[in-house]
């Protein structure tokens, strides 16, 4: 499964959607993912991928992690992941 689509995965069972309902654009806001959804979602991120995701991520100006969408969300992930090889 590519990144992508785990991190959709994640982001939908959150969302309490399905997958397909998600694009690249859609914020977790839009999605109706709250506070307490957003850690959710990052732990379960930091868990399926062996990351550890930068406690400011939810404000993109102070961190190199942007959780302002999926595909912000989606490329932080990459990047985290690169950095571990």
């Amino acid at each position: 499964m590519s990144v992508q689509d785990k991190v959709i995965e994640i982001i939908a069972e959150q969302a309490v959607l399905d997958p397909s309902d998600i694009t690249l654009d859609s914020t977790l806001q839009s999605l109706g993912i709250d506070s307490l959804g957003v850690v959710e979602s990052i732990f379960a991120i930091e868990e399926a991928f062996d990351i550890q995701v930068p406690f400011n991520a939810n404000n993109p100006s102070e961190s190199d992690f942007d959780i302002s969408s999926v595909d912000s969300i989606i490329k932080g992930i990459n990047v985290l992941v690169a950095a571990q090889s």
